[in-house]
């Protein structure tokens, strides 16, 4: 339920409203974002006979923090960190072309290792950077909506509602754009479908944290954002201050 003590502001206040804590938020969802993306893609781990991406264990919390972020700061905030997110994953991709393609010194022997971890195709940059980009924006879209629709109320349900949503897009575009071609179409939506539950399910059972996390932001905050008047389109300009 909405915390009286805190002032109800909308959208297009909110966005140029100074927040004590945002840019910490923020930093945190990109570096999340791409440490997932860099670290725990490329390995595939198995636990008690059940094999998965290691990165799937770390890559649900950015939608978490995604959620804290809209819940918080309202759509346009989250609209900015999505677009953070979007060109730091590009810059990270194109880094990691450019130095696996350099020459290695003569005598070094940790190339092949190198390439291995940080090596990707195009289309597994092109899968990423786009499944993130579509699933991020809607899930944001849909918790916003949730929020207004629900007056403030039961967090659990937009929390979860959204991230069903926006884990749905990522993967209907991941996964496809990925390894269509490459796995049997069989395999490409076993493994979609599976990951896709598996991303919710962790939201669910961090949903203790993220009233937590929510929680605490707002009374530092002073301030519940209601995306009344906001225009939700991903291109849209900031309100000038």
């Amino acid at each position: 339920m909405t915390d009286p003590q805190l002032s109800r502001i909308d959208g297009t206040s909110s966005a140029r409203r100074h927040f004590r804590y945002f840019d910490y938020v923020m930093a945190s969802f990109v570096a999340i974002l791409l440490l997932s993306n860099l670290i725990g893609a490329a390995k595939l781990a198995q636990v008690g006979g059940f094999t998965f991406g290691a990165g799937i264990l770390f890559f649900p919390v950015s939608y978490v923090i995604g959620d804290v972020l809209t819940e918080v700061y309202g759509y346009a905030n989250a609209r900015r960190c999505v677009w953070m997110g979007f060109f730091a994953l590009i810059f990270m991709a194109f880094m990691s072309y450019v130095v696996v393609a350099m020459p290695p010194s003569p005598g070094w022997d940790g190339q092949a290792a190198y390439e291995s971890v940080f090596g990707s195709t195009w289309r597994i940059v092109l899968a990423s950077v786009t499944a993130f980009w579509a699933g991020e924006f809607v899930n944001s879209f849909v918790l916003a909506k949730m929020k207004v629709w629900t007056a403030g109320k039961a967090l659990w349900t937009r929390t979860i509602g959204s991230t069903v949503f926006g884990q749905a897009i990522d993967s209907l575009l991941f996964y496809p754009i990925a390894f269509l071609g490459i796995w049997t179409v069989d395999q490409v939506l076993t493994v979609m479908v599976t990951n896709w539950a598996m991303k919710v399910a962790w939201e669910a059972g961090l949903t203790p944290v993220t009233y937590a996390v929510v929680g605490w932001l707002k009374k530092r905050e002073g301030a519940e954002v209601f995306d009344t008047d906001t225009d939700f389109s991903p291109f849209a300009k900031a309100p000038q201050v």
